[in-house]
């Protein structure tokens, strides 16, 4: 699949990742007039706020642990955040009209995370696993409160073509700003430290290596 000339390296490098994402929407069908909870607002749940905001979900509101992120969540679309450390379930009643997520979106393998997770969606909801434990870790889920209730949970990984494809789209007509989640550009020689960065997951989303510099 080639990038066409009008998209930039940078615009490019967001191709696999939103398609990854774009997949996992499907998947759990998100649509219109939903709102949609997403726990974990690093790069992945960044992109899941923005295909949301674009799919035309109601309300979205983002989790983190991070200042840093949950300004960023804000940034790129999220009406709302929520701070990791607070009642999540709670205040996402308080802000949804005292009524949980529909779609719940989990971008983290952390186990706090997971279980605000599992308490934040709606009956008839769906709860979409995009980030895993380690391997070999369970997570509790209430299997007769789901029943219940007829949540579905979904897991996504990886893209297909046809998900490529999309995501190229998408980036190309600028249905997500991917552009301007870069916010680091470092020269080869700083590989390690660009990994560092990445890897803190504290004020970093996007760096790019350019052997250019």
């Amino acid at each position: 699949m080639r990038i066409p000339d009008s998209m930039t390296f940078d615009e490019g490098s967001f191709i696999e990742p939103l398609a990854c994402v774009v997949r996992a929407q499907r998947f759990a069908r998100l649509t219109a007039g939903q709102t949609v909870l997403v726990i974990g607002s690093g790069i992945s749940g960044l992109l899941h706020i923005q295909l949301a905001r674009a799919r035309g979900a109601a309300r979205i509101i983002a989790t983190d642990i991070s200042d840093f992120r949950l300004n960023a969540a804000r940034q790129f679309g999220a009406d709302a955040t929520i701070h990791g450390s607070e009642d999540v379930p709670e205040k996402l009643r308080t802000l949804n009209e005292n009524r949980p997520a529909d779609v719940v979106i989990v971008c983290t393998g952390a186990m706090p995370g997971i279980r605000q997770a599992v308490k934040s969606v709606d009956r008839g909801g769906t709860l979409l696993f995009f980030a895993p434990t380690a391997a070999g870790v369970d997570a509790p889920i209430p299997l007769f409160d789901f029943w219940r209730d007829e949540i579905s949970i979904v897991t996504s990984y990886a893209a297909s073509g046809a998900d490529l494809a999309e995501s190229m789209e998408l980036i190309g007509a600028h249905g997500v700003r991917v552009a301007d989640m870069v916010t680091h550009r470092l020269p080869l020689g700083e590989t390690g430290l660009g990994f560092q960065l990445t890897a803190s997951g504290q004020d970093s989303i996007k760096v790019i290596i350019d052997p250019l510099l």
